[in-house]
Parts: structure tokens; sequence; C-alpha cells
């Protein structure tokens, strides 16, 4: 099994690590690394937690984050996205491993659409309110069964660029998996889960419980700014989830002479002393490297 040892690196310049319990986000234009960076994040929890962690896939324009095959080339991971057939699965089915553990959810693959309320119509964004709304309930029963079977790192990718984050429902969306499942008790998230049948599951519900605060989130956010020091100068709305973050990582372009290289800065690190100095890194056949 081949080992990057990009996200090490990056744990020493946070002194210590991305913290459980808190948000660590992660912004930076296409292509610049992000979701290399995650994957590396995730596959870690092998080693860390005994289990691998999960990417929840917003992205809804079509277009792939290349996960599957970035886990294969980097890790010989197979990565198992969890299938649309499960849909509809009886809820006291979730303690079953074939049933709850899969690695990736991606549920808007086929929509298509943008995600900023300014491109839509009324009926438009009724439409896509109503499709938010219907799949919550997989989303509940994804996260949630990943972290009774051992699951303690997740990664949200696919976030696309807004002028205003309150104008997406991408954000929208995140803000009800961060608040009412990754950093709410666990039998409260089995309540919305299992709903009227949680006595009837209440046994197992305590069996598989999980502190919330030993949970990891890394969000992967795509700027319009390529260059990091545009990133660097960027403003953080009031009430933004920027604004709530623990630490926030920025990767972007920068230019060494008559060429163009790849920097990340750790912008914001609450809870231990944090390197923050710019570190140029590259992209090699084993994932992201710092150098």
């Amino acid at each position: 099994m081949r080992q990057s040892t990009g996200i090490t690196e990056l744990d020493e310049m946070l002194g210590g690590g991305l913290l459980p319990g808190a948000l660590t986000v992660v912004l930076g234009a296409t292509g610049i690394g992000k979701t290399q960076l995650g994957l590396q994040y995730l596959h870690q929890g092998k080693e860390q937690e005994g289990e691998t962690g999960i990417i929840f896939d917003m992205t809804s324009r079509g277009d792939t984050q290349s996960h599957a095959d970035y886990a294969m080339r980097l890790f010989d991971w197979t990565l198992r996205e969890r299938p649309q057939e499960l849909i509809g699965t009886l809820p006291s089915d979730i303690w079953k491993p074939e049933v709850a553990r899969w690695d990736a959810l991606h549920q808007f693959q086929r929509t298509g659409r943008r995600v900023t309320m300014t491109d839509m119509d009324f009926d438009q964004k009724k439409e896509w309110k109503a499709d938010l709304n219907r799949k919550l309930a997989e989303t509940i029963a994804f996260f949630y069964g990943n972290f009774c079977q051992g699951v303690r790192r997740c990664v949200i990718d696919g976030i696309e660029p807004t002028d205003r984050a309150s104008d997406s429902f991408q954000f929208e969306l995140f803000e009800y998996i961060y608040h009412q499942i990754l950093r709410k008790d666990a039998d409260w998230v089995a309540r919305d889960f299992f709903r009227i049948e949680f006595r009837k599951n209440e046994e197992q519900v305590q069996k598989h419980f999980y502190e919330w605060n030993s949970i990891g989130c890394l969000m992967l956010c795509t700027t319009h700014e390529v260059m990091l020091d545009d990133l660097l100068t960027r403003q953080i709305e009031s009430g933004d989830v920027l604004a709530n973050a623990n630490t926030i990582i920025l990767m972007g372009k920068v230019r060494e002479g008559s060429q163009m290289g790849r920097a990340l800065h750790v912008a914001k690190h609450r809870g231990s002393a944090c390197d923050d100095s710019i570190r140029p890194y590259e992209i090699v056949e084993s994932g992201l490297k710092l150098l």
C-alpha cells in the first residue's frame, strides 16, 4: 500500500493535525489538489481509527470529482458508492454493515443544475428545495449508518463557487448536515432517522452510540480565485460558514519567476500552535506532497 506524506506534513504544520469535533475548510480553484488532500485525510483514518472516512459529494453539474480514480491510484482503495437502490431500505437494516457501510454518496449526480438562488426563478427554487428535502432521509442514513460502524472522518466535496454563501443551496444543505448530523448527539440523530420507529431500535442505538466530538469534518470549497495571493485577501462574510470554521486552509497558484507553482497556507487554526508560513507543494504519483 502506497502512503503519501502530504497529510502527515500538514498535521505537523497544524501542531498535531486537524481536530475532531471541529470544522476544517479548504479553499482553492478547480484542479488545485483539494480532492487529493481530502482523500489522503480520509485514508489516514484507517490507521488512526480503524476505518477509512467517507465522502459526501454535492456536485450537481454532472462532472466527476474523480474520487474513485484517485482512491485507487493513491491507495489501491476501491471506493464503494452507496447505490440508489438502497433508498427506501427498512430503517432497522441500518445496523447491517452491508447496508450502512459505504465510502461515498453522490446525491445530485444527474441534476445538472446551478446551485445559486439568483440563477433560478421561483418555480425552479421551489423544485430544488423539494428535491433537497426528499433526499435528507438518505443523507442522514449515509452519515449515521457509517458513524455507527466506526467511521470518524468525513469530507464534504463539490461545493461550487458563489459570490455570497447565503446565495447557495449547497451551503444551506451543509448547514443542516453540520448542525443536525455531525454536531448532534448520536441518539438525537437516531431519532431524526428512525422517527416513529425509534423506540423499537433504542437498544441498538445505545449499542452503536458514538461521541459527536470524535467526528472530523473537512469541507472542500471551489473558489473563483486561482492565485494564493487573491485568496489571502478574500473577504469573509459575517455569518459565513468560514467565520465559524476552526481551521481554514488556502490552496492556490503562486508565481515563481517565469513559472507557476502551487502553495498552501493555514489562514486560521484554533486549538494548537500553527505554522503560518506559505508552503509550496506538488502533486506527484502518491498524491499531494509538501516541499
